[in-house]
């Protein structure tokens, strides 16, 4: 819980409009605090919610840490079913980048530098999706490229390790509004969106080598959602 506080406060301070937003909503003197609307979880919750406002109903501190990978614990039991591409997905290694300025908004400008890249590529539900069995099987597709093999899970860090007759890679599993992230070194995901980009006669994909650079500790990959 202690842990949970820590990382509320320490986004509230990170934003350069905190003061202002305190102010507006009451919190500029003693009374402001004391009234309805002006509870401070209702505080933190609503400047929270404006600069995360893309994570959507979800509550406001599990939205934050569901970005980091292995904060919220996924059993593997859910995993089991397909899973079907909705967009990109960011998600990062340690609650401490949540700390820095920009850190949460960071994983939106890197959803928002992937799309045109994913939509450029074709990559769509139809085409783009997952499947992981109870006896640790697994299929996909990224664009359409098939992929099989064996996965295990390890639900403390959120590590799916998938294992192909021609390679193996690590996943990891965040949670989302909508479903689930999951996510790749960026080197690894580069290679699959390389693959697609051959298959698609589209080159333009120097947006994850860029963003793997500009954002330290960022895994990159695809919300995926139950049909």
């Amino acid at each position: 819980m202690k842990k949970v506080y820590a990382t509320m406060l320490a986004a509230v301070m990170l934003m350069g409009s905190g003061c202002t937003a305190l102010g507006n909503m009451g919190m500029g003197s003693g009374t402001g605090a004391e009234n309805g609307n002006g509870t401070l979880g209702n505080v933190l919750g609503n400047v929270l919610g404006g600069v995360l406002g893309t994570l959507g109903s979800q509550n406001t501190i599990d939205g934050l840490l569901g970005l980091v990978i292995g904060s919220v614990k996924i059993q593997e039991s859910e995993l089991y079913g397909a899973w079907y591409y909705t967009e990109p997905a960011c998600a990062f290694t340690s609650e401490n980048l949540l700390a820095k300025a920009g850190g949460a908004v960071a994983a939106e400008n890197c959803k928002e530098k992937l799309l045109p890249v994913y939509n450029g590529l074709g990559i769509s539900a139809q085409n783009t999706q997952f499947q992981f069995t109870q006896d640790h099987q697994f299929a996909g597709k990224v664009k359409g490229i098939p992929v099989s093999g064996t996965y295990t899970y390890d639900a403390s860090s959120g590590t799916i390790k998938l294992k192909t007759m021609l390679f193996s890679t690590n996943a990891y599993v965040t949670r989302t509004t909508s479903g689930l992230g999951l996510t790749f070194e960026s080197k690894n995901l580069l290679k699959v969106l390389q693959a697609a980009a051959a298959l698609s006669g589209n080159s333009t994909i120097q947006t994850v080598g860029d963003l793997s650079k500009q954002y330290d500790g960022v895994r990159l990959g695809f919300e995926v959602a139950r049909n």
